[in-house]
């Protein structure tokens, strides 16, 4: 009895090695960085190049954690794993057939992996707000020539990014097109980087709200007492010294009027962020649902805004979105056009018309300039 158990548990061991085996020469099979360059780009969005980078940065921190699940997977696989569901919105079954990772990896894989795209480390490095006087100048130069509106250090807005009913405080998360929800901050500056993002947002949170707990808020008024600096935002954020938003029934062929024209063009530029964040990783997209909890589901968003700013930074090209895949998120995002009240103090508000004011005489007086 005692050789026949023994005869088995070898026979156990012998087939659970060899199957790891099979599975571990599919992948070498399999091996996505033998795809062509512009194969590779389309199933993962980076280069290989910027793919081989993106892995040196990660294994350091990586290496510091273990996942019993995943720990006979190289690093390479479980970034590639990870993007691939990021970049797909797709789970489990489907990620696991494409890179030949078993199913039940997948979830271990892409926590591991989302967890050190979160460091510290990386999002310094890859998500810069201008810290020195030098570097505003460049965000504002480089928005001025592209859209003429002086001193702007970056464009605002909000986006939905839907997630499965939380386990707590689900009404917090249930916004206004009746589904649950992350409400995501976004800046960006004239190239369509993302230079801050907040993922930490119920859905039914407004958008003025979240930018008025934000400490970007005080860091700018801070600024403003030195140099001239606003970010551009819709009407769902308050107007003050440091957030010009558009004016309300200005009158045609008014400096109002040319103001508000110059500011949506200029403020379009984060709507056209978000879209080529969500066109890139199809998994923020509000009709497919991130299934998780709303911390995962922040900090995948912000593994994703990492990615985005990579793909930027090398001018990669972005994936189009269908047809029925745009008109969906537009159907699926709220257009949250009115500002809290209780964000929007007097003094704030008087002195946010005046600079506006300011502004808008200035553009009129460049114009006539031309």
């Amino acid at each position: 009895m005692c050789d026949e158990l023994e005869i088995f548990e070898y026979l156990e061991s012998e087939y659970r090695h060899e199957k790891k085996k099979r599975r571990q020469c599919t992948r070498d099979i399999n091996n996505p960085l033998k795809l062509n360059e512009n194969e590779f780009i389309d199933q993962y969005r980076l280069s290989k190049d910027l793919f081989c980078s993106l892995c040196k940065d990660l294994e350091p921190i990586m290496r510091r954690t273990k996942h019993q699940r995943s720990s006979d997977l190289s690093i390479e696989t479980k970034v590639l794993t990870a993007i691939y569901v990021y970049a797909h919105g797709s789970y489990q079954k489907r990620t696991g057939s494409a890179q030949q990772v078993a199913q039940q990896t997948v979830s271990s894989v892409l926590a591991e992996v989302t967890a050190a795209m979160n460091h510290i480390n990386m999002r310094k490095k890859y998500i810069k707000f201008p810290q020195t006087p030098a570097e505003r100048d460049v965000n504002k130069l480089r928005f001025y020539e592209q859209f003429g509106i002086p001193d702007v250090i970056g464009c605002i807005d909000a986006t939905h990014v839907a997630i499965i009913r939380p386990s707590i405080h689900e009404e917090r998360f249930f916004c206004e097109k009746n589904y649950y929800s992350l409400n995501v901050q976004v800046i960006c500056n004239a190239n369509m980087d993302i230079i801050s993002v907040d993922a930490s947002h119920p859905g039914a949170y407004h958008d003025s709200f979240i930018w008025s707990h934000h400490p970007l808020r005080p860091h700018l008024e801070k600024l403003s007492s030195t140099e001239a600096i606003w970010f551009l935002g819709d009407p769902a954020y308050p107007i003050s010294k440091t957030m010009m938003t558009p004016i309300s029934k200005a009158s045609p062929q008014t400096p109002e009027a040319y103001y508000n024209e110059k500011h949506a063009k200029a403020w379009n530029t984060i709507q056209k962020t978000i879209c080529v964040l969500k066109a890139r990783f199809r998994c923020l997209l509000a009709h497919r649902a991130l299934h998780y909890q709303p911390q995962v589901a922040g900090s995948i968003t912000n593994a994703c805004v990492i990615l985005h700013n990579i793909c930027n930074s090398a001018k990669l090209p972005v994936p189009e979105l269908t047809d029925d895949e745009l008109q969906q998120e537009v159907l699926l995002q709220s257009p949250d056009l009115n500002v809290d009240p209780v964000d929007q103090e007097k003094s704030d508000l008087k002195i946010g018309i005046a600079t506006r004011e300011e502004l808008v005489k200035r553009l009129w007086q460049l114009r006539q300039m031309d």
